[in-house]
């Protein structure tokens, strides 16, 4: 059974860099055909998916967020990482890391087969 677990600081100043790190138990991210990615659901709104890093390494970016987004991982912890920079309250949001089998940049929950419980983020000063 594979698992997800978000973590990071619940609470952004403006301006500064958030960073959330998704932490995989029961199966390697390094596993052929698997994408990992970030989703986020700002209160109100809808899910709006963020980018991905591929079993490769090689990493996908929505193009509205592309300026301010980074996707890394540490194999050997088993983790990818997410930085956004320069937040607004605007980028307040609940964030999941989900799995998907090949590459996907939807917001379908049927297409990612393991999701994080999610992690509330909240930007203000």
């Amino acid at each position: 059974q594979v698992q997800l677990q978000e973590s990071g600081p619940g609470l952004v100043k403006p301006s500064q860099t958030l960073s959330l790190t998704c932490t995989v138990s029961g199966g390697s991210i390094t596993t052929n055909y698997y994408y990992w990615s970030w989703i986020r659901q700002p209160p109100g709104k809808g899910l709006e998916w963020m980018g991905a890093i591929a079993y490769s390494g090689s990493t996908y970016y929505s193009p509205s967020l592309k300026s301010r987004t980074s996707i890394s991982r540490d194999t050997s912890k088993n983790q990818f990482t997410l930085q956004l920079s320069s937040v607004t309250p605007e980028d307040t949001a609940v964030y999941y890391c989900a799995r998907a089998r090949g590459y996907y940049s939807g917001t379908s929950r049927d297409e990612y087969d393991y999701w994080g419980q999610g992690t509330q983020v909240t930007v203000s000063s």
